[in-house]
């Protein structure tokens, strides 16, 4: 440290060895001269001061903004930049790092998650706006507060869907749809703004009733479960019953529509031979009566069990009949004739 004190001495004018403190002849030193040398060195370190604040290096992950008297200049890509101070500054932004707002997440118990349903009930709601920084100049310039804008942006549109759904959708099957409807909300707001902010997804994490309430509401969930399945147990049956009843109603019909055909075949048939039988008769009376006759005696006697006796055989069969069963003796016959 002690030569290069001396060699820094000598350079700024002064006198090198042992005599340098005191100046030649004992005397009190000569003090700070300005030289060539003294003046290249400063011009030197001034311009290596000046090259420390005028070039920048900007990551991958980021992008630069310079500006020229305090007004936007251009944007700077990864690598060295340069910008010449100190007409030129510039801001480093890291523009594809994610950040997160967390609305709700943890505050069970205070306002921050609280909201109205459009079947005025209070629903509690956690959720994560993911974003991350699409043109850095926007971002500067349009916002002054950029976390809490989008912070406030974000629970602003949530509160606007909520006020929008009933609470027995949010709690089940509509949570993918808000979450897709939120983001498209927050980004079109920002995109209002110039805010250079990308809304990059939305994670929806919970979504309760208040916590005072919470048991109640889950009786009550299981209450309209058991009340859906029973409505469903209800339709089934019914939907059975009518179905059976249907196929009954078309089997009677179907029966009704054949027996209709059938008497009408039948009748139509009877007034047809009847009609043929009356021109017969017309034409030969006697002849038709007595066929008429035996033809309805064929008939009726046909379906009666009887045994016939001829009462012109020795005595007239009439002995016979107290003692021998008659009806054994002609079910036996080989034939079936008629004795």
């Amino acid at each position: 440290m002690k030569k290069g004190q001396e060699r820094l001495r000598v350079l700024m004018g002064g006198r090198g060895g042992n005599g340098g403190m005191n100046g030649s002849g004992g005397g009190g030193g000569d003090g700070f001269k300005f030289t060539r040398g003294t003046i290249g060195l400063g011009v030197i370190g001034a311009i290596v001061l000046w090259g420390m604040a005028s070039f920048y290096t900007v990551r991958p992950e980021e992008q630069s903004v310079e500006l020229f008297l305090g007004e936007y200049y251009a944007t700077g890509n990864p690598g060295l930049n340069f910008a010449p101070w100190p007409v030129v500054s510039a801001e480093v932004i890291p523009v594809t790092r994610e950040q997160t707002e967390d609305i709700g997440v943890g505050a069970r118990g205070s306002d921050a998650g609280l909201m109205l349903t459009g079947d005025e009930n209070i629903v509690d709601i956690d959720f994560q706006v993911v974003w991350n920084i699409n043109d850095p100049a926007k971002f500067l310039f349009n916002l002054r507060d950029p976390r809490p804008t989008i912070r406030a942006v974000s629970e602003s549109a949530m509160r606007e869907i909520i006020a929008q759904s009933d609470l027995a959708p949010i709690l089940n099957r509509d949570r993918g749809a808000i979450a897709s409807r939120l983001q498209e909300l927050i980004q079109s707001t920002l995109d209002s703004y110039d805010s250079g902010v990308n809304i990059i997804r939305v994670n929806f994490d919970k979504a309760d009733p208040p916590e005072p309430v919470i048991a109640a509401f889950r009786d009550v969930q299981a209450a309209e479960q058991e009340r859906d399945r029973l409505q469903n147990v209800a339709d089934a049956y019914a939907n059975r019953v009518l179905a059976e009843a249907r196929g009954e109603a078309a089997q009677v019909l179907e029966q009704a529509e054949g027996y209709r055909a059938r008497v009408v075949n039948e009748a139509e048939g009877e007034a047809s031979r009847f009609l043929a039988v009356l021109g017969e008769y017309r034409n030969a009376p006697e002849v038709t009566r007595k066929r008429l006759y035996l033809e309805t005696m064929e008939e009726v006697l046909g379906r009666v069990d009887k045994i016939i006796l001829d009462e012109s055989s020795e005595g007239g069969g009439s002995g016979v009949v107290p003692y021998l069963p008659l009806n054994e003796l002609r079910r036996n016959t080989p034939t079936g004739g008629t004795n």
